[in-house]
């Protein structure tokens, strides 16, 4: 075996084991791009964030008003017909919200509860039936069996604070209810209890 016959080999040798490094790096790199592509497509594909009652869609009051559309009651809304229904004998939805829980009522017009449902009832327990996601799908079914019963406007009274005031009234809409007024009912002390003292550090 000659000298320039051994030098050809360890040439050939060497360049197929450049070319087999470069393809496996090259391999490699587009691999690690494919992941970050489909990273961001899940990504773009995801839901926007819920952040409950935080964070919900705000509209100006001042182009409403001037569009002229009543958005207050006045003397003649109790008689005010709504689906051939005057306004004060609509069915009442009351949302009972509280941190931990949210409870459900429908009543007739003249507060005979109807159907009842919160988010222990739905199979929610502990901590998750405080949550928004609770209270929408709490809302969603009862506003189902709300329409088996032949109603389809509502009025919509809410008491509490918690995570469920909001995801509660568009659970109700995504039922297909058509809400007509929402009042908030929420006890405010003018009076409330003395506070603790203050914590020594």
């Amino acid at each position: 075996m000659s000298l320039k016959t051994f030098l050809i080999g360890c040439l050939q040798q060497s360049r197929t084991n450049i070319l087999n490094a470069l393809l496996v790096n090259k391999v490699h790199t587009s691999t690690a791009f494919r992941k970050a592509e489909d990273r961001k497509e899940m990504l773009a594909s995801l839901p926007t964030k819920d952040e409950g009652t935080a964070g919900e869609k705000s509209i100006d009051i001042d182009t409403l008003m001037g569009k002229k559309e009543k958005f207050f009651p006045d003397a003649n809304t109790p008689t005010q017909l709504f689906n051939g229904i005057p306004f004060n004998e609509l069915p009442i939805c009351n949302i009972r919200v509280s941190p931990n829980n949210t409870i459900i009522l429908f009543t007739d017009y003249k507060g005979v509860p109807r159907l009842i449902r919160s988010c222990g009832i739905e199979g929610f327990k502990n901590t998750r039936k405080g949550t928004n996601i609770a209270a929408q799908a709490t809302a969603i079914t009862v506003g189902g069996k709300a329409i088996e019963l032949g109603w389809k406007t509502i009025r919509v009274k809410v008491r509490g604070l918690g995570p469920g005031r909001m995801s509660a009234i568009k659970g109700l809409q995504m039922s297909g209810l058509n809400i007509i007024s929402i009042t908030d009912n929420t006890p405010v002390s003018w009076n409330p209890p003395r506070p603790r003292k203050q914590r020594t550090l």
